[in-house]
C-alpha cells in the first residue's frame, strides 16, 4: 500500500467525528459531520485510507468510500480500545481509530457487500422469529406448570398438547386465561409458519448458489449453516488459512502460553458468529450421534468414531465442526468439491 493520510471515522446515526492523520502520524484534521455533510465531504478528499469500527453500517460507509477510490480498513471495536486516551469521546474515537489503523498487528474485520448483506438480513430475521417462538412456547410451558400441567420439551410434544388443553374443561384454566392462551397459540402457529418461509427462501438461494451447494456436501450442513458459511469465509483474503477461519469463529480452544510452554483450554465463549457457531455444533453432534450406531465408512468417519470413544460425543462433536470450518474455507479458496474418501475394503 502506498504511503497516504488515514481518514478515521467514528461512525454513528447522525453525528461522525472524521479525523484525518497524515503519513507522519499527526493529526491534521478533526471535525464532526453530518450525515449529509460526511457523504458530500468524503468524495472531495484525497485518495486515503479510510478507517472505521465494525458496527452497524459500516459495511455501507466502507462501500461507499470504496466507491469514491479509497481503501478501506474495518476494525474490531476491542481491537480500537487500548489505543485510545483520555476520556471516551467522539473525537478521541477517531483519533484512536486512526492510531489504531496503523498497529502491525491488527486484524481487519470483514465488510459486506449488497448481496452478501440482503442475504445476512434475510437470516438474520429468521433467527429473530425463531427465538421469539421459542419465547412464546417457554412463557406458555411456564404458565401452564404453575397448574401443574406439564408439557415435555419436544416442539411437537407442545404443538399437539395445548389444543388438547385448551378444549379440556376439566383442568382449572378460567376461560379468560383460555382465551388469552388461545391467542398466543395462534400468534405461535403464525410465527412458525414465517419461520418455515423463511426456510424456504433460504433453501432456494442455497440451492442456486453453486458455492453453498459445494458447502452442502459436507457432514452437518445444511442449507441455512451453507448460508452462514458463505456469508462468513465469502472473503478468502480475509483469512490467512483455515485454522484462522476455525478460531475467528470460535472452535478452537483458548490458548495460555509462557516461556515457551503451550496450554491449551476449553473453546472461547467469544466468538464473532454465535449463531454459525451454534448451527455447525448441532449439524456435526447430528452426525456423531448417528455415526455411534454405525460403522465407519470413510477415513474420516473412522476419526471421528475414534475420537468419540477417547473423547465423547461433545468433543467429537466440536472437532468436527472445527474441520468442517477448515474444509469449507478450502473449497471456498480452490473453488473444489468435497469428496470423502472411503475406507479401503480387504
Amino acid at each position: 500500500m502506498k504511503e497516504c493520510n488515514v481518514i478515521a471515522i467514528d461512525l454513528a446515526k447522525d453525528i461522525f467525528q472524521a479525523c484525518i492523520m497524515n503519513t507522519h502520524g499527526k493529526i491534521i484534521f478533526n471535525q464532526e459531520f453530518t450525515r449529509k455533510k460526511l457523504i458530500t465531504w468524503l468524495p472531495q478528499q484525497a485518495v486515503s485510507l479510510v478507517a472505521m469500527e465494525s458496527c452497524g453500517g459500516s459495511s455501507y460507509w466502507a462501500r461507499f468510500a470504496l466507491s469514491l477510490g479509497h481503501e478501506v480498513m474495518v476494525i474490531p471495536p476491542r481491537q480500537v480500545k487500548p489505543f485510545r486516551t483520555g476520556q471516551k469521546t467522539d473525537s478521541n474515537d477517531a483519533i484512536a481509530i486512526a492510531v489504531a489503523s496503523q498497529a502491525a498487528n491488527i486484524k481487519p474485520a470483514r465488510y459486506l457487500n449488497v448481496e452478501q448483506q440482503g442475504l445476512q438480513s434475510i437470516d438474520k430475521m429468521r433467527e429473530m422469529l425463531d427465538k421469539q417462538k421459542l419465547q412464546i412456547s417457554n412463557q406458555i410451558r411456564g404458565l401452564l406448570l404453575e397448574f401443574g400441567i406439564v408439557i415435555a420439551k419436544t416442539a411437537s410434544s407442545f404443538k399437539s398438547r395445548i389444543p388438547e388443553i385448551l378444549e379440556d374443561a376439566e383442568n382449572e384454566l378460567s376461560i379468560p386465561l383460555r382465551e388469552s392462551l388461545t391467542q398466543m397459540w395462534i400468534l405461535y402457529a403464525q410465527i412458525e409458519e414465517n419461520v418455515e418461509q423463511f426456510d424456504r427462501q433460504l433453501k432456494q438461494l442455497a440451492q442456486q448458489d453453486d458455492s453453498c451447494q459445494r458447502l452442502m456436501k459436507l457432514e452437518g450442513v445444511g442449507p441455512i449453516t451453507a448460508v452462514r458459511l458463505k456469508l462468513q469465509l465469502g472473503h478468502k483474503e480475509h483469512f490467512q488459512n483455515g485454522r484462522q477461519a476455525s478460531a475467528c469463529i470460535g472452535l478452537t480452544p483458548k490458548q495460555y502460553s509462557s516461556g515457551g510452554k503451550t496450554k491449551l483450554g476449553s473453546i472461547s465463549k467469544i466468538s464473532c458468529d454465535q449463531s454459525l457457531r451454534s448451527a455447525l455444533f448441532m449439524g456435526a453432534w447430528s452426525v456423531v450421534t448417528k455415526l455411534k450406531k454405525r460403522p465407519a465408512k470413510t477415513q474420516k468417519e473412522h476419526w471421528l468414531k475414534t475420537l468419540i470413544l477417547r473423547r465423547g460425543v461433545n468433543c467429537a462433536s466440536i472437532a468436527l465442526a472445527n474441520k468442517t470450518v477448515r474444509t469449507a474455507y478450502a473449497l471456498l479458496k480452490h473453488g473444489t468439491d468435497y469428496e470423502p474418501i472411503p475406507i479401503a475394503m480387504n
